[in-house]
């Protein structure tokens, strides 16, 4: 009918294009709040820098020359060597103490609970001091053989357990009882149906839990793991009480020959914070490696945070909503 009528078609075109949705710009909601929080947050930061970079009493000359004075640097590596080592000896046990908590026999099962129970209980530096003086509960030397039986050769106990492998033992054993139960938890959260499939298929429960359990794991694993190690970098001071010189012993031994306390102790802080943030820096890269197949996108590096942050900023996105015009 508007074919043959086009006065008919002019009146509807316009009817057409008042009935479209315009677009408008919408304005975002204003949160006072956050601009309150920020502004203290950087004023706060302002006087933090402030007095980081205008306190005197910090001595940041005397930072500069004692950082890699070869005394600090000595502990710095025996702090590393204390931390590795300590870990190894936790991860290790803690794998086996775990596999031995979920194992079906009861015998396996109560010892790594009652490994678990006494390590857990008693403070680390009591442990520390127990290891230092083990040669007065088990004598000057240690004999090997058979249980009950002869014994067929024997070490001593002081030079064989120094002050370093005492550390070393202490921190790595308490750390086993820790890193027993993160692992215990990554494995419970593996689904059991997993499990059935792939014994259905005719593999060994050893190879399930290396080839299947583990793998899945370890996204659960992995981030307690990563604390523990920073937490152990800072546990391993407690070595000092036995005459460990690790890096906050070297410093306190400083001290007491410059008498210049705080420079020292801002040296360890430093130290401290070096090897946390590589190992923060470590973490991060195996998580975004074992969350492989369990999330769609990765999560993104720090380099691609900054690259985003920068991009947002250039551009903005314009906000516009919809809004029916009434017929």
């Amino acid at each position: 009918m508007s074919e043959n009528n086009p006065a008919a078609g002019a009146d509807e075109a316009p009817a057409a294009a008042e009935s479209r949705p315009a677009a408008i710009r919408a304005v975002p909601v204003r949160r006072p709040g956050r601009w309150i929080s920020a502004a203290v947050l950087l004023v706060f930061a302002a006087m933090f820098v402030n007095m980081l970079l205008f306190n005197k009493n910090f001595g940041w000359d005397l930072v500069r020359k004692w950082l890699f004075w070869h005394t600090i640097v000595h502990g710095v590596w025996i702090t590393l060597q204390l931390t590795f080592f300590a870990m190894v000896i936790g991860i290790v046990g803690g794998v086996l103490l775990a596999v031995m908590r979920l194992s079906t026999n009861p015998v396996s099962g109560s010892a790594a609970w009652a490994y678990t129970w006494f390590f857990r209980g008693t403070p680390v530096l009591v442990q520390l001091l127990f290891w230092n003086n083990i040669a007065a509960l088990v004598g000057s030397d240690i004999g090997f053989g058979i249980p009950f039986g002869p014994q067929f050769f024997h070490l001593d106990t002081n030079s064989t357990i120094t002050r370093f492998s005492a550390a070393v033992l202490a921190l790595g054993l308490n750390e086993a009882a820790y890193m027993s139960e993160i692992v215990r938890a990554g494995i419970l959260s593996v689904d059991e149906g997993q499990t059935e499939a792939a014994a259905s298929l005719g593999m060994r429960r050893a190879k399930i839990t290396r080839r299947i359990v583990l793998p899945q794991a370890m996204r659960v694993i992995i981030p307690p793991t990563g604390n523990e190690t920073i937490s152990m970098l800072k546990t391993s001071s407690l070595a000092s009480v036995i005459g460990v010189v690790e890096l906050t012993d070297a410093s306190e031994s400083a001290i007491h020959l410059y008498f210049k306390a705080i420079p020292f102790y801002v040296v360890a802080s430093l130290w401290y914070l070096f090897f946390t943030t590589i190992l923060s820096i470590g973490q991060f890269y195996i998580e975004r490696y074992y969350a492989r197949g369990s999330s769609r996108n990765l999560p993104p590096t720090p380099f691609q945070k900054l690259m985003r942050t920068n991009l947002s900023f250039r551009r903005r996105p314009a906000f516009t909503a919809a809004r029916e015009v009434p017929r």
